[in-house]
């Protein structure tokens, strides 16, 4: 059974009053999740506002959650962009002895060839001395990387294990279980469609909400893994009105709003991001106070 089986979360990152790492809170969240069933854990993915993390403050995000995590689940990092020569010099300077997997997004703004998203993806996986897990999210990348493309990266590296994909597109997501290869995960990025996901065959998901309400979403795609449809969905309708909340304006906004609700840690975001608006606020604090 894969490692990557059921539920992993795409950390924040918390910060301090002056923008700093709040590394406290950050160690609060990974034994949260850990303690209440998340089964691995994705490291400066996009939710964790990455793209303005200096190259310290990730080295120091790393460093925190594999401390924090002590070996007890599976961590994943996120190692990608739009310069291929720049995320293999990263991973091959990158300390990956705590890490299990890379998640790697297809090349944003520079909208490359089919072709050319499967080159850059063919030279990370010979740079890579770990799994790699690809990642398609076309509306932050504004280009799609195509079923036949996804497919014929699975089928020509070994150490491309699985899709994320997040792509709110059930077709594709059916397209891709039908004819993976046995063994190639497709996990679900988007978290209104992951139940549904799993229950046809995918791995489970990587969760911007399952960090917030580990239990209820673990317990969720677990029952969905196993086919219990009815008690999965029971769950689903629990948490359906906060995943529609905590994307209203911006991720990571959102998430950080409700771990500001549940006392973890404060809603601050990185410029240009900016905080929930005080109506997104009012109607997460009226759902976590009644959850």
């Amino acid at each position: 059974m894969s490692k990557f089986l059921g539920t992993g979360v795409a950390l924040v990152t918390p910060f301090n009053s002056d923008l700093s790492i709040d590394h406290n809170a950050l160690t609060d969240i990974v034994n949260y999740n850990i303690d209440n069933g998340t089964d691995y854990l994705v490291i400066c993915g996009t939710t964790a506002e990455s793209v303005t993390l200096t190259k310290q403050e990730k080295k120091d995000v790393i460093e925190t959650i594999s401390r924090a995590s002590g070996g007890r689940v599976p961590l994943v990092l996120g190692i990608g962009g739009n310069n291929t020569a720049l995320i293999i010099e990263e991973i091959e300077s990158r300390d990956l002895s705590q890490i299990d997997a890379i998640l790697s997004v297809s090349p944003y703004y520079s909208k490359p060839t089919q072709e050319g998203v499967y080159q850059h993806f063919k030279a990370i996986s010979e740079a890579s001395p770990i799994d790699i897990i690809l990642y398609n999210v076309p509306g932050r990348t504004s280009k799609n990387v195509d079923v036949e493309t996804t497919l014929r990266l699975a089928n020509d590296f070994d150490n491309i294990i699985g899709v994320k994909e997040a792509g709110n597109n059930m077709a594709q997501y059916y397209e891709l279980i039908k004819n993976k290869p046995e063994g190639f995960l497709v996990i679900s990025g988007d978290d209104d469609l992951a139940l549904g996901v799993t229950l046809a065959g995918g791995a489970g998901v990587i969760s911007v909400i399952g960090q917030a309400f580990p239990k209820e979403f673990s317990d969720m795609i677990r029952l969905g893994l196993k086919g219990e449809a009815k008690a999965a969905y029971e769950l689903h309708y629990k948490l359906m009105d906060v995943i529609g909340y905590i994307f209203e304006e911006n991720n990571p906004a959102g998430i950080k709003a409700v771990f500001e609700a549940l006392k973890l840690c404060s809603a601050k975001v990185k410029l240009p991001l900016v905080p929930a608006s005080n109506e997104l606020k009012a109607k997460i604090n009226s759902f976590v106070s009644a959850f």
